[in-house]
């Protein structure tokens, strides 16, 4: 037991130096991968290099490819405004046009054309009874309509004071002839074959057309009628003549209704009745009358026209009342101011 002691006790007495411990030498094996670890770092450097390198070149290749593209944009559209450029059509030079100023034309008188498709008158702006284009704004809508508000003798009047004389006998050419019914916007018109006459003073009218208007534009000593019905006449200087016939509520017109018969189904478009009409059939048995001059009651509102208003009046059924009263409930114009004329009847 006490032997390995007294072995440590002599060797320190001897001073000898304790055995150290070897130093254990790398190997082959630690060395290469000391070896291999470096050149996986270097590596691991350059291919980070590499990378960035890499994305470099990307932008700019993408910077590049961009600039090209624009660059081919503003080729194409330079090329589109060159070919519309060389596409637009020349303009021509203006041709030297010489002044020109056509004949003026002298006023003529209503010819049978105008007064059969506009009831008696010229044509005009547009106009009604009622509203805007009602009486009051007539002379306002044209020119041509300044007599509507600037005539002295226009018409219809309230018919009073008429001076009683021996007046000419009123003479009716009226024979069966052919006719065509119209809605002209304003009225229901009759337009007449040729061959129909008045004769009054010793001058002679050949009707035209005659149309209805509700209630009765002439008034007599204060009191209107249901109806009235205007026959205008020209002569062959073109000047007119208009018979008025007072109409009342009573026994039915066979007259008027072979008119209503032939009532249009459209506005402007007329009718040819295939029978003919007596229009003698339409005048009342007494023949006195009251005469005044006066004008058209509708635009142009053209003065200069002898008027005949028949004293007797002729009947016509409700129920022929009622039909014109769904086309036109209201179609005459106020009355206009007497202005000191001269009325006469007849005794």
């Amino acid at each position: 037991m006490f032997l390995p002691l007294l072995i440590c006790v002599s060797a320190l007495a001897n001073d000898e130096p304790a055995p150290s411990k070897p130093i254990k030498q790398a190997s082959a094996k630690e060395e290469a991968t000391a070896s291999s670890g470096d050149e996986t770092k270097a590596s691991s450097k350059s291919k980070k290099a590499n990378k960035e390198s890499k994305a470099d070149m990307a932008a700019r290749l993408k910077e590049e490819q961009a600039a090209d593209e624009l660059a081919a944009k503003i080729a194409d559209k330079l090329a589109l405004i060159r070919k519309e450029k060389e596409a637009a059509p020349r303009v021509a030079p203006r041709p030297i046009v010489r002044s020109y100023a056509p004949p003026v034309k002298r006023p003529t008188s209503i010819d049978d054309t105008k007064i059969k498709a506009t009831g008696g008158h010229a044509a005009t702006a547009h106009w009604s009874y009622e509203g805007e284009g009602g009486p009051l704004s007539w002379g306002k809508l044209s020119p041509a309509n300044a007599k509507c508000d600037l005539g002295e003798r226009q018409s219809p009047i309230d018919i009073r004071d008429g001076i009683r004389v021996d007046l000419d006998p009123l003479t009716f050419d009226y024979k069966s002839s052919q006719f065509s019914v119209i809605d002209n916007g304003h009225t229901i018109q009759v337009n007449m074959g040729a061959g129909n006459y008045i004769n009054v003073s010793g001058r002679s009218y050949g009707l035209v057309q005659f149309h209805f208007h509700k209630p009765s534009e002439e008034r007599i000593n204060g009191r209107g009628s249901e109806m009235v019905v205007h026959l205008v006449h020209k002569d062959g200087e073109g000047k007119l003549a208009v018979v008025a016939v007072l109409i009342e509520r009573g026994k039915a017109h066979p007259l008027i209704q072979s008119v209503w018969n032939n009532l249009p189904l459209e506005k402007n478009e007329a009718v040819n009745a295939l029978s003919n009409m007596d229009l003698s059939q339409l005048l009342p048995k007494g023949r006195e009358y009251y005469t005044y001059m006066g004008s058209l009651t509708t635009p142009p509102c053209s003065e200069g026209v002898l008027w005949l208003v028949m004293k007797e009046t002729i009947e016509m059924a409700p129920e022929q009342l009622s039909i014109f009263s769904r086309l036109y409930p209201m179609n005459a114009r106020p009355i206009q101011k007497h202005a000191g004329r001269l009325i006469k009847e007849s005794n």
